[in-house]
């Protein structure tokens, strides 16, 4: 088959909502692989437009403003500064930052939801939603809490808990609560416009699974389970204030759903853009030779892959994804990265606490990047990457060349001759390198071509080290000449290949060897840097990070751990004391796990067959981060039998399983002795 040839690309960042500041997670799973890429086609001189922009709409934003005694509108205004900001501090290139509290956007986004409407796409249906009638407001999932039927957090909201991670729905929640009023909110039929997600289900599938099989395990996983799980049709507007308001009558008091309004932001920036540089915005997303391509994080695949597809298949004009290489989630020190409760490390604050070591965060977040699982950062790794991998390894190899011709020639490249077997084999190997690292981000392995790169920087060093010039000066000045010659051209190579992931540390080679409007097409040659050119003065590429700076930034986060200890005996105090009767109503019981297994769409849930003694009955619990499904079955637990049944993920449950939670988050289970009889009751 032949490999589609494309004559622009355009390259688009998932938008992060404007309710907070930028933290590693964001940079490794979506912006420092997004940006090396970008960079990447611009070295090949590409047609590329590099899109970006804040998400500023949705439940997310008016529970900040709530919070905070705002209006939406200043919340976004803060935030997008704030983003924008570090997003241009950091070096992310963006072609535009746009937001989608725009005008442009606006008129872009009800335009085409008119279009779909007039087409006859969308379903009208009216449903049963929660109503707060003290507030006189239909609630969106976010403004209801109420107790998780999983792990009884008292604080779970109406669509995810976040304390065990199940994916709920309000009417799941045990005494449900609005979070406008604190009254029980009842429920009111409302009226909304349904996308028919189920009639691309064909279409999806051979889109997804037969036309692109290279797209990454893990996004092609994901994609697979939701198509077999089916899909339904999804509502496209929502009961809110904020947002774009949906454009047909009968639609008071309605906007668009904020995954309906968000991707179509890619759209209005790049018209945006544009116009700005006198373009055709419609190349960018309607010709067939450009290709389209969404870096996200993995909690977006469905509604990149899935959702925005079908509606842009809808439409009719415009081109799909041809690739979405979605990452992991990166953890922190062990532990998920939560906004709430401050653990995480600010992209703001890093920038401050680490002036002119952006390349480091670059170097460090690459090396360890999240591409087919989940993958964690650690100061101590960030600490040993700098000084053992770029100092020692990459700074050193390019600090000793450019000395040793400082030192032996006046800072003239010196005259290569004589060519020795070291030499040439040095030479022919660095002529591998650029097609090396170029097929490894074609195909985005952003970790693999980071490798290779260093592999340069140590194949250089190793050279050095075999041919020692410094021993030859006195002997074999000719030698010494040859030798530094090939180790510049070496330098050289390295500063053009490193352009795409160290920008700042390619603009000080740049400067250092002289090496003007090099392209990416003339890296792996050995005749760059011709006779008698002169370096500039040698430049401190890295540094040596010392302990003392790493274990402050530990210590504030081992700070923001004791608050959110503190906060976690606030939200679980002792409760309420009860007599003996009302514990005498908890039907406690030794059971016995017969089946486990994974509930699909879930990476929280496991569905439990459990032998009480009395009957077989299911069980669902959000325990699959701490205990796989083969280690259960076989297992003695306690087992509240009289629990109301609860559907969780369109599954009955039946009960409850008991565990006992560690300071760090991990599950054990409250076990009986593997002798105690199934059925027995506990007292």
């Amino acid at each position: 088959m032949t490999e589609k040839k494309f004559n622009r690309f355009t390259v688009t960042a998932a938008l992060p909502y404007a309710n907070g500041p930028v933290h590693i997670g964001h940079l490794a799973g979506v912006y420092v692989p997004a940006d090396i890429y970008v960079r990447y086609l611009r070295c090949l001189g590409r047609d590329v437009a590099f899109i970006g922009g804040s998400d500023e709409h949705g439940v997310a934003i008016t529970l900040k403003a709530r919070k905070e005694g705002k209006t939406p509108q200043q919340i976004v205004d803060r935030y997008h500064e704030i983003i924008k900001k570090s997003f241009t501090s950091f070096g992310i290139s963006f072609d535009i930052y746009s937001r989608t509290s725009s005008p442009k956007h606006h008129e872009m986004a009800s335009a085409y939801f008119d279009k779909l409407y007039k087409n006859g796409v969308f379903e009208e249906k009216e449903s049963w939603n929660f109503y707060d009638e003290k507030a006189d407001q239909f609630l969106a999932d976010r403004y209801i809490k109420g107790t998780c039927p999983v792990c009884s957090f008292s604080e779970a909201y109406g669509d995810q808990c976040e304390h065990c991670g199940s994916t709920l729905s309000p009417n799941e929640l045990i005494h449900p609560k609005s979070m406008l009023s604190g009254e029980e909110p009842i429920m009111k039929a409302t009226k909304h416009w349904y996308f028919p997600l189920d009639k691309y289900e064909n279409f999806l599938r051979e889109y997804i699974l037969q036309d692109h099989t290279e797209w990454k395990p893990n996004v092609s996983g994901q994609c697979k389970s939701w198509l077999d799980g089916g899909l339904r049709a999804r509502p496209m507007t929502r009961d809110l204030g904020w947002g774009i308001k949906v454009p047909i009558k009968g639609a008071t008091g309605k906007v668009l759903y904020v995954w309906f309004d968000a991707p179509i932001g890619y759209i209005s920036a790049t018209q945006e853009w544009a116009a700005a540089k006198g373009k055709n915005w419609e190349d960018y997303w309607k010709k067939e030779d450009t290709k389209l391509v969404h870096f996200i994080g993995k909690d977006n695949i469905v509604f990149h892959c899935i959702i925005f597809p079908s509606i842009l298949q809808a439409e009719g004009s415009y081109i799909l994804p041809d690739n979405v290489p979605a990452n992991e989630f990166l953890n922190l020190e062990g532990n998920k990265i939560s906004t709430s409760r401050n653990w995480a490390v600010w992209l703001h604050e890093y920038l401050e606490d680490f002036p002119d070591k952006q390349d480091v965060l670059r170097y460090v977040l690459t090396a360890n990047a999240p591409e087919t699982k989940d993958n964690d950062f650690t100061w101590k790794d960030f600490q040993t990457r700098n000084n053992s991998e770029l100092v020692a390894i990459y700074g050193n190899f390019v600090n000793r060349a450019v000395v040793l011709t400082h030192k032996f020639f006046k800072g003239e490249v010196p005259e290569r001759q004589n060519l020795q077997k070291i030499d040439k084999d040095t030479l022919e190997a660095l002529s591998t390198f650029p097609d090396r690292i170029a097929s490894a981000l074609e195909r985005f392995k952003f970790r693999e071509a980071l490798n290779h790169l260093m592999d340069l920087a140590r194949l250089g060093n190793k050279y050095l080290a075999e041919t020692e010039p410094w021993k030859l000066i006195k002997t074999d000045l000719e030698r010494v000449s040859t030798i530094l010659n090939v180790s510049l051209q070496m330098v050289t190579s390295l500063g053009l290949l490193s352009k795409p992931f160290l920008p700042n540390t390619y603009h000080k080679l740049s400067r250092i060897l002289n090496f003007g409007d090099l392209k990416w097409q003339d890296a792996g040659r050995s005749d760059n840097l011709k006779k008698t050119t002169v370096l500039g003065p040698a430049l401190l590429l890295f540094e040596k990070i010392e302990d003392d700076v790493i274990e402050a930034q530990i210590k504030k986060l081992m700070d923001t751990k004791d608050e959110n200890q503190e906060t976690a005996v606030q939200i679980y105090p002792i409760k309420e004391k009860i007599n003996y009767d009302d514990f005498m109503k908890m039907d406690l019981r030794v059971g016995e796990i017969l089946t486990a297994e994974p509930v699909p769409k879930s990476n929280k849930l496991l569905k439990f067959t459990v032998d009480t003694g009395l009957d077989q009955r299911t069980i669902v619990s959000g325990v699959a981060k701490y205990f796989s499904p083969q280690e259960m079955v076989g297992k003695k637990v306690t087992v509240l039998l009289n629990l109301a049944p609860r559907k969780i993920m369109g599954i009955i449950s039946q009960g409850m399983l008991l565990f006992a939670e560690n300071e760090d988050g991990s599950l054990k289970s409250v076990a009986p002795d593997t002798n105690a009889t199934n059925g027995a009751g506990i007292s």
